[in-house]
């Protein structure tokens, strides 16, 4: 049985299906801050070396307002 017979006498199920609807998974909607930026376009690595001391510095604040610390 070949590709062509499969896919003429029976609807497409499993691979056939998933590989028939397949798209970029960077551009799906349920995919939160991925996103395929062309050449010379990628985000600095200093924003995320900037957020990550943001962060801990907050986490820093927040847990010197927690009573019971030395």
């Amino acid at each position: 049985m070949s590709v062509q017979e499969v896919h003429s006498s029976s609807p497409r199920t499993g691979a056939q299906a998933v590989i028939a609807d397949a798209t970029d998974p960077a551009r799906r909607a349920d995919v939160l801050f991925r996103v395929r930026r062309e050449q010379g376009h990628e985000i600095s690595s200093w924003w995320m070396v900037g957020a990550f001391f943001i962060v801990s510095a907050a986490v820093i604040a927040l847990m010197s307002l927690v009573p019971g610390g030395a």
